[in-house]
């Protein structure tokens, strides 16, 4: 920091070549070259890493700010500041900042959302178009959005343009769907019966909803006040401190078990920050009230985890905790039915065997579901039917569209766990073309410092030729393998293997995607991680990293087969790498994969045609006016 700009100038040449060659200088430069293939995400990391702070406004060196696709930098090694602006994976300039230099490509805050030149938008009146940046209007001094609309069928001729006025913005939103849409001509008869089928289609949907939820609004069940003594052995008998993001969300499932009306909550919490905590105590509440808890997990192995961590926790305070999944033996699941239908048994965890008709509850007070998205069409079914006067706890740590969007909608309330617990450290992602050698140095670099490695290979039919390949490499190494087809008792058996470190590295399938919780498991690489969708893949990176030691991630990828919207996903994955970054992939997700369906597939074709944005206002306004149809009713008959 001591040399002045000069010198650095004058030694451009060497510098270069020392960061060739001299590791310091590897550690302690960053070269960036116009037309280079280079994510904006990978530099701004890289930026943080040398030191520079991110602020609003460049004032010294050692700065840097973010512009959408533009970063604004004051180097050390420079007098001035400089723009480096991206088109898309690529350095398309590098410009000094001057005030005279032309702003960054137009960009708009609405409605929570940064809308792009280029973007495709819907307004309310006029349908879908593309949005071309803001007008500054000379007369008045205000900034008029312009939107581009099909161009009049003539030949040659060129897009309509409509200006919109700063007091109309409410009624313009980001188009979000499943495909690319049509834009719609201006003063066209096209929308106006677009918006009119899809507003009638809205209010049969607002039926079915208000039906489904009535039911609930209706039901009454006593308040689970629980026992002071009770809750707080249980909460002492956690190991580590709560953080206030646990609390918080703690505190309002707990007030919707004290009131009388059945809850519907779903819990958001990224991976690792401590979910599983907050449903525990919940159930804690519910044991204690009288009622009988029962914690449904998607597969066998997160099943087998949650029991090995609920019933050391819950027993000693005298509290039966059974187990019912495909591990379970014959003799356990007939006293297991036995106990729920008696109410000897008050906790019970299990898989989807919880949901077959042979099993009742003397007194069922509280469903924990946990990563409900992950549950077939028939198990949400049951779901549905036991949701009318029963209490449901649903988790997840990356909601999928349609979970997202019922909580957005305020049709279900969500609690979101936001603060990572203390001492825990974001996992440093790369993505990066596949190589055995990068493959081979990285688990080395893990097993060298005393830790494990799981290594996600996708194919059963391919994952023995891996093992080998791997077993090759690493002649020392412990590895494993376990995918869906091995037995339920040996994928158990070897995972217990993992845990107590007789085995270093686990190949597996996605079968670890969920629950698994190893604080010595800090690298995770992925072979092709083009096979994965955003939120699994921020899943499986949830694997690593559960203690206090930096943890490494890889997603490798076959550049050959590298699509546009698995590198929209990989660089969403590799941007998103914060702690606590779940819930914005969530949103991602939802964009890049659309809002899915609501009740039925038949809702993603209205959707589509108007956008998610513009149908969830619909649909919203389709409930209210039912519902105001239906208090007018009852004010009448009363």
């Amino acid at each position: 920091m001591g040399r002045p700009a000069l010198w650095f100038s004058e030694n451009a040449e060497h510098i270069r070549r020392a960061v060739l060659a001299d590791p310091w200088w590897q550690k302690h430069a960053l070269i960036i070259d116009a037309a280079e293939r280079r994510l904006v995400s990978k530099t701004i990391r890289e930026l943080a890493e040398l030191g520079y702070e991110r602020v609003n406004s460049l004032e010294h060196v050692g700065q840097f700010r973010v512009l959408g696709d533009t970063l604004d930098v004051f180097p050390l090694a420079a007098a001035h500041p400089w723009r480096i602006e991206f088109l898309g994976n690529t350095v398309e300039a590098i410009r000094e900042l001057t005030a005279d230099l032309p702003a960054p490509r137009a960009k708009f805050k609405l409605k929570e959302e940064i809308l792009r030149e280029g973007d495709y938008v819907v307004h309310a009146d006029h349908g879908i178009g593309v949005f071309r940046g803001t007008i500054l209007d000379p007369l008045t001094g205000q900034n008029f959005l312009a939107l581009a609309y099909a161009p009049p069928p003539r030949p040659n001729a060129p897009p309509d343009r409509l200006l919109v006025p700063p007091d109309q913005r409410e009624k313009i939103t980001r188009y979000i769907g499943f495909d690319k849409p049509t834009v719609h001509r201006l003063g066209g008869s096209v929308w106006l019966k677009t918006r009119q089928r899809v507003k009638e289609e809205t209010l049969a949907l607002a039926k079915q909803l208000l039906e489904l939820y009535a039911s609930r609004e209706l039901a009454r069940r006593p308040p689970a006040l629980g026992e002071g003594d009770l809750e707080a052995a249980l909460a002492a008998s956690f190991e580590h401190a709560e953080t206030q993001a646990q609390t918080q969300a703690l505190q309002e499932i707990l007030a919707d078990l004290s009131s009388d009306r059945p809850m519907d909550r779903v819990l958001v919490a990224d991976v690792g920050f401590g979910k599983t905590e907050v449903a525990l105590r919940a159930a804690g509440r519910v044991l204690a009230s009288g009622r009988q808890v029962a914690f449904i997990a998607p597969t066998t192995i997160l099943a087998h985890q949650h029991i090995s961590t609920i019933a050391p926790r819950l027993a000693p305070l005298g509290f039966a905790v059974a187990a019912l999944s495909r591990l379970t033996s014959k003799p356990e699941v007939v006293q297991t039915l036995a106990g729920l239908r008696t109410g000897t048994v008050d906790c019970v965890v299990g898989t989807h065997r919880l949901l077959s008709r042979d099993v009742s509850f003397k007194n069922l007070g509280l469903l924990i579901i946990d990563e409900e998205q992950r549950f077939g069409v028939r198990h949400k079914e049951r779901f549905k039917e036991l949701r009318h006067d029963l209490d449901v706890l649903s988790l997840s740590a990356t909601p999928i569209p349609r979970t997202l969007y019922l909580a957005l909608s305020n049709l279900r309330a969500v609690s979101t766990i936001t603060a990572a617990p203390p001492g825990r450290l974001p996992t440093r992602t790369y993505v990066l073309p596949f190589s055995w050698k990068l493959v081979r140095e990285a688990i080395q670099a893990e097993l060298k410092r005393g830790g494990q490695v799981y290594y996600l290979h996708n194919r059963i039919e391919t994952i023995q030729a891996v093992l080998r390949r791997l077993e090759t490499s690493l002649p020392r190494a412990r590895i494993a393998v376990v995918h869906g087809r091995i037995s339920e008792r040996m994928l158990v058996e070897t995972m217990a293997r993992f845990r107590e470190d007789a085995v270093q590295v686990l190949v597996a399938t996605t079968i670890i995607e969920n629950g698994l919780d190893f604080s010595n498991a800090n690298t995770l690489i992925v072979d092709n991680a083009l096979r994965l969708g955003l939120a699994q893949a921020h899943q499986l990176r949830g694997r690593i990293g559960r203690g206090t030691t930096e943890a490494y991630a890889y997603f490798l990828y076959r550049s050959r087969h590298l699509t546009a919207a698995a590198r929209e996903r990989l660089e969403a994955l590799e941007e998103l790498q914060h702690l606590g970054a779940g819930y914005e992939i969530a949103l991602r997700d939802l964009e890049l994969r659309g809002a899915g369906n609501v009740l039925g597939r038949e809702q993603s074709g209205s959707l589509n045609q108007v956008g998610l944005n513009l149908y969830c206002d619909m649909l919203a306004e389709a409930v209210e006016t039912l519902r105001e149809h239906q208090n007018a009713k009852v004010k009448t008959l009363s």
